[in-house]
Formats: structure tokens, sequence, C-alpha cells
């Protein structure tokens, strides 16, 4: 028997995420729900390969997922993990295999799907062969009936996840715009702002400060006197939803201290949400119960 979630209980558990993208927009629809997990899977593997600092000689982040271990995380069988990524990578171009060489295990570069949202995902295909190196060939692997893949087994989570890679042609405007129509929809922006009336300004506060990041140029960004590499910033906004907006104004209103630097002071806060919430709400609800106030 299950027990009922009770307060802010859910907070202390791990979630993959999946991008709500895969499921509204039509361009995504021929991929199946299982290819959108294993999607969401791959962009939760980003963090560490950007730490390690794994990517290719145009700074293009990889990481290394084997058949095994797909078929470990989605209960399938081999035939079923080639599939889906084939479905990935052909149907959409959200992922693109690389191989290294007899017996090492395939490169994957995770795709940006913000990028291509708005334009044609044949175009994103076809692009691929214009951005890729002469030093790797692109995998279009057919599946076996039988297939394994020797692997010297480094589990790694890829880098840049930033929906549109600095360094790509295009207008600048049109950067913003997309950023700031994903963290519109991903923080749930419209909910936010009728949840909090009197606080319309520091929420579009925080949206803006949030695309300004993603949209800038530098190599790091200062946070909370510490110089983090700018995917890294990035990757972490990308994986904040609206409870963690909800958690820096609950931070913001109860903070009585000065705050000589509000745009430091939030920045900082939406860095380290993830880290904190949890813990955060935990001695909360805590609190509350060991003085009968639960």
């Amino acid at each position: 028997m299950f027990d009922y979630f009770y307060g802010a209980q859910a907070e202390q558990f791990s979630f993959y995420r999946v991008p709500k993208v895969l499921f509204t927009k039509e361009q995504f629809r021929q991929l199946s729900a299982e290819a959108k997990i294993l999607y969401g899977i791959m962009l939760d593997k980003l963090d560490l390969s950007v730490k390690n600092k794994w990517g290719d000689d145009n700074g293009r982040v990889y990481i290394i997922y084997t058949i095994e271990q797909i078929m470990a995380d989605m209960n399938c069988a081999d035939q079923k993990a080639t599939k889906l990524l084939d479905e990935l990578e052909k149907k959409c171009g959200l992922i693109e295999r690389r191989r290294q060489g007899l017996g090492k295990p395939n490169l994957i570069f995770v795709k940006n799907f913000i990028t291509g949202v708005e334009g044609s995902v044949a175009t994103q295909i076809q692009n691929r062969e214009k951005h890729d190196s002469g030093a790797v060939n692109i995998t279009t692997a057919d599946y076996p009936k039988s297939r394994g893949i020797n692997t010297n087994h480094n589990n790694t989570e890829n880098n840049d996840i930033n929906p549109i890679r600095s360094g790509c042609d295009g207008d600048e405007m049109d950067e913003r715009n997309d950023y700031e129509r994903y963290f519109r929809e991903s923080l749930s922006i419209d909910v936010l702002l009728r949840e909090n009336l009197g606080e319309e300004e520091t929420i579009l506060g925080i949206l803006d400060l949030m695309v300004d990041i993603c949209c800038s140029k530098r190599s790091v960004i200062r946070i909370a006197g510490d110089d983090k590499p700018l995917a890294v910033v990035k990757s972490r906004f990308m994986k904040l939803n609206a409870e963690h907006i909800r958690y820096v104004l609950k931070c913001l209103s109860e903070n009585t201290t000065r705050v000589r630097n509000i745009r430091q002071y939030l920045l900082t806060a939406l860095y380290n949400a993830p880290a904190t919430i949890r813990p955060f709400y935990q001695a909360w609800v805590n609190n509350d119960m060991a003085t009968g106030q639960f």
C-alpha cells in the first residue's frame, strides 16, 4: 500500500524532466512516448558531461549511453532500444550518434530541442552535416536481430543544454524570443502571474534575468563570488520549474537583510534552487510536524 503525499513531500524525490514541447508541438507527434522519455533521460545526463568538459573540438558536448544501459533504464530488449535511438535521430534529429572506432561505444550528441521548434525538422537534420567536423562519421545504424556494444562503461551526462548554442548563426532577437518562449512555458509564467498578484514585476524580472543570462556572450557567469561556466548556469536554469520560482519568491519575501545587489541575489537563488528547495521544504514540514502546526 502506498501512502499519500503531504505538504511538500514530493520535493524530496528526483525526477526525469521531459520537455512539454515534445507533446505539444506537431513536429514531435511522430515520436513514440517511449522515445520522448528516453530523450528526457538523455537530457538528465547533460550535467555530468558539462562538469567533466566532455566535448569535441568545437565545444559540442556528448554523452556516452550504451545500448545495454538504455535496455536497463527503459526495461526493453536490444531491438527496442535501437529503434528508440533511431526514432530520436532519424525522425526528428534530436540526437546524433557518432562512431568512435572498434570496441568503443558511440558518442551521442543530444540536440537542443528549442532550436528547431519554430523551424523545419528536415532542415535541422540536413544541417547536421554542415556542422560536423571531418574527424568523425555520423552513425546511421540498422538494427539487426541481435546486437551488443562492447563498452568501456562511463556513465556520463551531456553538456550544453543551452537552447540556442552560443556562436550559432542567427538573429539575436530570435534567440531571445526562443528562450523567452521556452521559459514562459516551462516555468508556467502565466500561472505564476495569476497566483501572485502584486508580484508581476518581480516574476517578469526573473524571466528577463534568465533570458539575459542564457543569451550572454560571456564564457563565465559570476554567482555568489564564483565564476561558473555559462553552459553550467544554462543547464541549471533549464531544470527549473514553477515550484522553483515560487520557492525563490518565498525566499525573497522572507529575507530581512538588506540586499545591495538584487540581480546577484536572484541569480544566486535561481542557480541554487534545484539543490536547496528540497531541504528547505523538508525542514519546514519537519518543523510544522514537531510544533503540531502540520
